[in-house]
């Protein structure tokens, strides 16, 4: 088959398509993917070695303001756009990840009866994907109680490194990776692909109450600038990065991560029974927090907010649970039964029997 992904801007909605694509060539199909100029997808699509068709982005404001006034004309440019990607490539069906470009795909989808399929990453939909919905009875949703009608719980299309993961063999060859102690607790701490302010300061802000207790870390901050430490002879390794790219290694070398609740970091940090604390972004429609909630309530992590993620409440909670072996494997062995594994697998089999549909 061929088939046409969109998908975009975060890693949220990039990562996913990238592990869906990458069933889909397994099995032989041609698969061609749909971003705007402005989202990470410039970069990873290609470096995973798809094609990628950009169309301009159609911002959808929460709010008047200026968007809102340019949307009728954004939205018609887009679509335009995207049809004539449909038209040149002639796919059998379109895949939405939601986000800026899965809009005109959808539309441009439906104009050209192109058999659509929806993925909503988050457990609560955007905007892009109540539409998308709407067009469609193939739906797929990354948590069992998503509202979206008509949808098929599948779970979040997560990477094969990730999938396949086994932390405990790869523990030693992490922390080498990154120039970790092989044998001091270790912190993960990451804010996502941009960083996190809040994450980035308090952690900083706590690194010598963690050195006190023997604790290392590892620290994808996104942007290091944030990151000031006040290191002292023998203290055990801080190591901060802009980026990780071996993100696999990262987690068989911490035994707790410190980070934000979208919806692709939860469902990896969950399958791999990495035990996390999720600091969920203090803004949006709250629906970082609800991809937490499965695995907060199996007791697989913890939840503070925002503005409750102090240096004192990692000095109290963080410092206690990652020198504490026994509560660590609890947390490992509840977390990593919440979510699946072979999520890309069955999004790649709803979107073959849509394709059939036209065939």
């Amino acid at each position: 088959m061929r088939v046409l992904l969109a998908g975009g801007g975060t890693a949220g909605h990039t990562s996913p398509l990238l592990a869906t694509a990458a069933v889909l060539a397994d099995a032989g199909d041609e698969v061609v993917c749909l971003g705007t100029p402005k989202g990470l997808e410039v970069t990873l699509i290609p470096q995973a070695g798809y094609a990628l068709e950009l169309v301009p982005p159609v911002p959808l404001p929460r709010r008047p303001n200026a968007d809102l006034v340019r949307l009728p004309r954004n939205l018609r440019r887009s679509v335009a756009a995207t049809v004539e990607v449909i038209d040149r490539f002639r796919p059998d069906v379109v895949v939405g990840f939601g986000g800026y470009v899965s809009v005109p795909a959808y539309l441009a989808a439906r104009r050209r009866k192109v058999p659509l399929v929806v993925h909503e990453g988050n457990a609560l939909p955007g905007i892009a994907n109540k539409l998308g919905a709407r067009l469609t009875r193939h739906v797929a949703t990354s948590f069992p109680d998503t509202p979206l009608r008509g949808a098929t719980y599948v779970g979040l299309p997560i990477r094969r490194q990730i999938a396949d993961l086994d932390r405990a063999a790869m523990r030693a060859q992490g922390r080498a990776h990154f120039g970790l102690d092989p044998e001091r607790p270790t912190i993960l701490v990451t804010g996502g692909s941009q960083g996190a302010r809040r994450i980035n300061t308090t952690m900083a802000a706590a690194s010598r109450d963690l050195a006190d207790a023997g604790v290392q870390v590892l620290h994808a901050a996104g942007r290091p600038d944030e990151v000031t430490l006040q290191r002292r002879a023998g203290d055990p390794p801080y190591v901060v990065e802009q980026y990780i790219d071996r993100i696999d290694l990262a987690y068989a070398a911490a035994d707790l991560v410190v980070c934000r609740s979208g919806a692709n970091t939860v469902t990896e940090v969950a399958s791999v029974g990495l035990p996390a604390v999720f600091v969920p972004l203090p803004i949006g429609n709250g629906e970082q927090a609800l991809n937490a909630h499965p695995v907060v309530g199996a007791g697989g992590a913890l939840l503070i907010e925002d503005a409750a993620f102090t240096p004192a409440w990692v000095d109290s909670a963080v410092r206690s649970l990652v020198t504490s072996p026994e509560r660590l494997e609890r947390m490992s062995q509840a977390a990593s039964g919440i979510v699946r594994r072979d999520a890309a697998e069955l999004l790649a089999a709803m979107v073959h029997r849509a394709g059939e549909e036209r065939r």
